[in-house]
């Protein structure tokens, strides 16, 4: 009697065991899936990463070259108009620049090409989104030299608007310049100027 109560002790164990073992085995396959999944989600977001990154010091090498020339014959800091381009047009990526050569969100009305396009304004305190007339142009070389020159003319109501940023001799005060000069509604245009500037050193490119 004892012999046959081992013999069925021990054929309930054996299935037991291999339900054990195969829930030890899932265990350890979905664990195993995860850790890989996130280690390519992980290589993903920093090739992602890696790739923009790239595409930003493209677009500020195209520009640079622009941006200094502007800087050497019209004394507009090219650190300034380098932060702008980046920050108005998303380092060349947005609808505006990408298509219709806008680096600046410079908007224009009259017998010039223009493109309507949804934008964002800061008014009342808040954020809202209008539809803008804006300039388009040939190239970037073209935006360059608009931007340019609405630094030196001014607007038509006020050809002295933006003689502060032409007279200031370092980018924060330039950057500051711009904002209280009009350029932009929104209210810490003049800050991520400066924060776009030390990121990326575009400081670099004001030597001479």
């Amino acid at each position: 009697m004892k012999t046959q109560t081992r013999r069925k002790n021990k054929y309930r164990l054996a299935p037991f065991f291999s339900k054990l073992i195969l829930l030890i085995l899932i265990i350890f396959s979905t664990l195993f899936y995860k850790t890989i999944t996130t280690n390519n989600s992980v290589s993903s977001a920093k090739l992602s990463a890696q790739l923009q990154k790239m595409i930003q010091y493209n677009f500020i090498r195209e520009i640079a070259p622009l941006a200094q020339k502007a800087y050497k014959e019209d004394k507009v800091l090219a650190s300034i108009t380098l932060a702008q381009a980046c920050l108005e047009s998303d380092f060349g990526q947005s609808t505006l620049a990408s298509k219709y050569h806008n680096l600046f969100g410079v908007k224009a009305y009259g017998n010039v090409p223009t493109v309507k396009l949804d934008t964002q304004e800061y008014e009342n305190g808040q954020w809202i989104t209008i539809q803008g007339e804006f300039r388009v142009y040939p190239s970037f070389e073209k935006s360059v030299l608009g931007h340019t020159k609405l630094f030196l003319e001014g607007t038509t109501w006020n050809p002295k608007q933006y003689a502060s940023v032409l007279a200031a001799k370092d980018y924060t005060t330039a950057a500051k310049a711009v904002q209280t000069s009009g350029y932009a509604t929104d209210p810490g245009y003049a800050d991520k100027l400066i924060q776009m500037i030390q990121t990326y050193h575009l400081d670099n490119y004001d030597q001479k």
